[in-house]
């Protein structure tokens, strides 16, 4: 793709993604021009500094028309090709709405929203956790399109690589727990479900809207059962859990909501739960670390002891 315009990319996602390996740093070099590329090709013009998260680069721009939107870049890899199958699939019910596409760079041309305002600036805690339950719902009721990854492979690649990770945890408790989260997903493997997840579905991750009050963005979609799906919902704003004074009711608590929100069976919630548990386990040991997320062990040991 050859293009005479190129876009400014900021140092500090430079720096922050390059971190990534040599594919991300490739990725990063053409980034101006691929970026310049699809300003020309959809006659769109900045307006606005960019932002970023881990992963990706949002450019404020303007249609040809004069209406706002979003021109976002990601690298193309096995968890971004299914956002613009899954935004399509949702048509905007919930979640940001694709305006154009292009399936071999993952580019995409998003509604804009306002990034001044996510869910997470929103102080009331009971609030917050209302609109998450709210979109979870309306998003995992959508059945998944074809040839998304599926949580069955996903599960059966967690449970395989449990044995090979748990003894770099220096904690035998911790290593017994990894275990438990494996067992109770080698239960569910048989039964994991054909719905359209987000799988990152947080209060950063939502915001402010024109068309709806709040509308969820960046999607990692899979195919799977929507208890899968729960666990951001449950460690996010942590701070009001660990305030609360009684932190395993607080996550009961909110567990119940958010199952009740998506109408999901308990039991099977609690074992998918278990599994973004083990899956942010084998992330962490992957990554060279000797010890769990102290919130995971929480959330994980709460469900243990209520399960049923």
């Amino acid at each position: 793709m050859t293009t005479s315009t190129v876009i400014d990319v900021p140092g500090a996602f430079v720096a922050s993604y390059g971190t990534q390996g040599a594919r991300a740093r490739a990725w990063l070099d053409g980034l101006p021009k691929l970026g310049g590329a699809f300003l020309e090709r959809w006659e769109l013009r900045p307006d606005g500094p960019a932002r970023w998260g881990m992963a990706s680069l949002a450019l404020p721009v303007r249609r040809a028309d004069g209406s706002p939107a979003v021109l976002k870049l990601q690298e193309p890899r096995e968890e971004t090709f299914g956002a613009i199958p899954g935004l399509l699939a949702w048509r905007g019910d919930g979640i940001v709405r694709l305006l154009d596409h292009d399936e071999t760079t993952t580019v995409q041309l998003l509604e804009r929203l306002d990034a001044e305002r996510p869910l997470s600036s929103v102080p009331d805690e009971e609030s917050a956790v209302g609109v998450l339950a709210g979109l979870l719902a309306r998003l995992t009721s959508v059945p998944a399109p074809a040839g998304l990854r599926r949580l069955s492979d996903i599960a059966a690649a967690m449970v395989a690589d449990t044995p090979g990770a748990v003894p770099a945890l220096r904690d035998p408790a911790e290593r017994k727990l990894v275990e438990r989260c494996a067992s109770a997903v080698a239960e569910l493997m048989g039964e994991a479900g054909d719905r359209l997840l987000h799988w990152d579905l947080h209060s950063g991750n939502v915001l402010a809207g024109a068309r709806e009050p709040w509308l969820a963005i960046d999607p990692e979609p899979l195919a799977g059962d929507p208890g899968f799906d729960l666990l951001p919902g449950l460690d996010d704003r942590w701070a009001a859990i660990a305030a609360s004074g009684d932190p395993a009711g607080a996550v009961l608590r909110r567990f119940d909501r958010l199952t009740e929100a998506i109408g999901a069976d308990r039991r099977r919630a609690v074992g998918w739960t278990l599994g973004r548990v083990l899956q942010n386990a084998l992330w962490d040991v992957e990554d060279g670390k000797d010890t769990l997320e102290p919130t995971q062990v929480l959330i994980a040991r709460t469900l243990l002891e209520h399960r049923g």
